[in-house]
């Protein structure tokens, strides 16, 4: 299972920008005019961590970024119109009552019938899902049981498909649930296959590790933004000229990196590991992980502690490291903790220390991506950072990325390249590793946080729980 990420090139958008000529009724502004004179762009979405939700009060996902930065480019306000169904979502286009759809809309053959799509800015692959200890279907004829998934949804075209050729195929579709509660019920045995995303699984893999891929669908699907089906090529075309502009300055290249760049290969027992701890070990913690958090997140505080020690205040490294956050004795030194052994000076010393290196690194570096050379920083030095940032831009490729400096990290293990810098040799692929793995924790107490809370239960609840079409 892999998330296949589609960069925009530029030849390619040039080929898309041939579209047909506008053939409007007379008097009927083009749809981007519309747009442009009523000042405001809106959206249909659905509440999901990848497209559209709400933490502390602030709009995040990637597709509000996107549909925000369209509208920037555009120069009018965002309106995002959240619904809560495929059905209602596909009506509001329907009617009129939004110009676009953006909520990871996967561009399927049969929904280019009826509508129209922007450029796909990543791709999915189908991925059936089975229950760890069950036995694992390799192919679409060894499915032995019943295929729940959303009505409406991409995941029922196939099946529907599917079906045609292999008429004893079961599979039902489901109204009063969401894609990840599929997930769920298939971990819980309540159901025995689903049919979703890879991304999605990849994901939810992390609150549920017995659940698996069995095998994928078809060929690769492009996720893109919906349009309805007229002959008004306007809006069409400023969005194909947007997301060209969006690949020519990496834009889109940082916002895959902060939803996608730590996805990667699921670790079984780690993930046990760790759900276990944050059940027992976690709650006598996290008052002090909240009272030394000062502007961070207490919950990545808590992951860079679970990466370093996995919550335990006697944990001790080869290297002399100690302590829940690991701190050297010049790090403790330097916060002033003078028992790297206590609990409470360790995390109130990690958090100085972390808060001091997100302080010292260059401004040019943009806000959403600093928390990461940061970390990077915590775990290799801050000389050894800088060093990978000058050998990036020696390779004419851009510091201020982090997609870019954490593909050039391993460089540190080459002489060639190593000999090059001022701090000298370091284990670059390590701290790569343990950047990814943290945001990996992170984004497990960030989910478990907000399904235990009352916000989980209104806003936050919503945007975890709601029907998502990837």
């Amino acid at each position: 299972m892999h998330l296949i990420i589609l960069l925009l090139k530029p030849l390619m958008l040039l080929s898309l920008l041939a579209v047909s000529g506008c053939r409007l009724d007379a008097g009927t502004p083009p749809q981007l005019k519309q747009i442009t004179d009523r000042g405001v762009l809106r959206v249909g979405t659905l509440y999901h961590p990848l497209h559209y939700f709400l933490r502390d009060g602030q709009e995040e996902g990637l597709d509000y970024e996107l549909a925000q930065q369209f509208a920037d480019s555009l120069s009018v306000t965002l309106h995002m119109v959240p619904a809560y169904s495929l059905n209602e979502l596909f009506a509001l286009l329907d009617s009129g009552k939004v110009d676009m759809l953006a909520a990871g809309m996967i561009s399927t053959e049969q929904r280019r019938q009826q509508y129209r799509f922007g450029p796909g800015y990543y791709h999915i692959e189908q991925t059936l899902v089975y229950r760890k200890g069950t036995a694992r279907p390799k192919s679409p004829t060894e499915i032995k049981g019943n295929v729940w998934v959303l009505a409406g949804s991409s995941q029922a075209e196939w099946l529907y498909q599917l079906q045609q050729e292999l008429p004893e195929l079961q599979w039902e579709t489901r109204r009063d649930t969401d894609a990840e509660d599929l997930l769920r019920q298939v971990a819980e045995g309540k159901a025995d296959y689903t049919l979703v995303a890879d991304i999605l699984l990849a994901r939810t893999q992390r609150y549920y590790p017995n659940i698996q891929a069995a095998f994928t669908l078809g060929e690769p699907q492009p996720v893109a933004w919906m349009l309805a089906r007229n002959d008004d090529d306007t809006l069409l075309a400023g969005m194909l000229d947007f997301f060209n502009q969006q690949h020519d300055s990496g834009q889109l290249a940082r916002l895959h990196e902060k939803y996608f760049g730590h996805v990667q290969s699921f670790d079984y027992v780690d993930t046990r590991t760790f759900l276990q701890r944050l059940d027992k070990l976690l709650p006598q913690y996290r008052p002090l992980f909240e009272r030394h958090a000062g502007e961070l997140d207490w919950r990545l505080l808590a992951a860079i502690s679970y990466q370093e020690s996995h919550w335990d205040p006697q944990a001790k490294s080869y290297t002399g490291v100690r302590g829940m956050m690991m701190l050297t004795e010049d790090t403790a030194a330097e916060v002033g903790v003078t028992n790297r052994l206590d609990p409470e000076q360790s995390i109130r010393g990690g958090a100085q220390y972390l808060t001091s290196i997100l302080g010292r690194l260059p401004a040019s570096i943009p806000d959403d991506e600093r928390i990461w050379f940061a970390l990077a920083a915590y775990n290799i030095g801050l000389g050894h950072v800088l060093d990978v940032r000058r050998l990036t831009r020696l390779r004419q490729q851009d510091p201020d990325s982090w997609t870019q400096v954490k593909a050039n990290l391993p460089l540190l293990h080459q002489p060639h390249w190593y000999r090059q810098t001022r701090y000298g040799y370091a284990r670059g692929r390590e701290t790569k590793q343990f950047v990814n793995n943290i945001r990996q924790y992170y984004q497990s107490l960030q989910w478990q946080d907000n399904t235990r809370t009352d916000t989980g239960l209104t806003a936050q609840h919503e945007s975890l729980h709601a029907d998502s079409d990837i």
